[in-house]
């Protein structure tokens, strides 16, 4: 028989629930169509709890769309892992982030912000002239693989299996790690 859940343990239960149900309806809807009622409905809880939690729907979103950290050292591989990785289904938090960054300015920033990141490590990872523009136009060009794939659904990337999109992909994202030579 295991043991009653303490007080923090049931609160932080909650949160994780509503925190699930947040990024299953961004996901889903978007940010303007996200409720506090619907997220709330979702998560079991009365909507009070939502923002008990969470404070207001902005800070639901922000919580909602964080994105995972992690960096490599070594350039190619970690862009391969992160093209594999768009490939899959995205994640409840990126879809609700994609989808909602072009109507929402706080998607927008939080964004921004990300991509801006992983231009920044990029460039640190890379040499050579223009290092931050390569490492931009890389960071950009997965971005654009990834709402072609999911949300533009274009024909090509939707019929074509992973393996073959990889296959096809590694070499191109990869290109601009090294500096032009003329």
């Amino acid at each position: 028989m295991s043991e009653p859940m303490s007080r923090s343990e049931r609160r932080a239960a909650t949160a994780r629930r509503i925190l699930d149900a947040a990024r299953a309806e961004f996901g889903e809807r978007g940010l303007e169509a996200t409720t506090i009622r619907r997220v709330a409905r979702r998560a079991e809880v009365d909507p009070s709890l939502v923002m008990q939690h969470y404070g207001s729907k902005a800070a639901l979103f922000a919580a909602a769309v964080e994105l995972d950290e992690s960096a490599s050292d070594d350039v190619e591989p970690h862009l391969h892992d992160v093209l594999d990785i768009r490939l899959a289904p995205l994640p409840p938090e990126t879809k609700a982030l994609v989808r909602s960054m072009l109507t929402a300015p706080e998607a927008k920033a939080r964004m921004s912000a990300h991509l801006d990141e992983r231009v920044a490590n990029l460039t640190r990872a890379m040499d050579g002239e223009d290092a931050e523009l390569r490492a931009a136009l890389i960071v950009s060009s997965i971005l654009g693989l990834t709402i072609a794939r999911h949300f533009l659904e274009l024909d090509a990337l939707t019929q074509a299996a992973d393996a073959d999109i990889a296959r096809v992909a590694r070499p191109w994202v990869t290109t601009g790690i090294h500096p032009a030579t003329e």
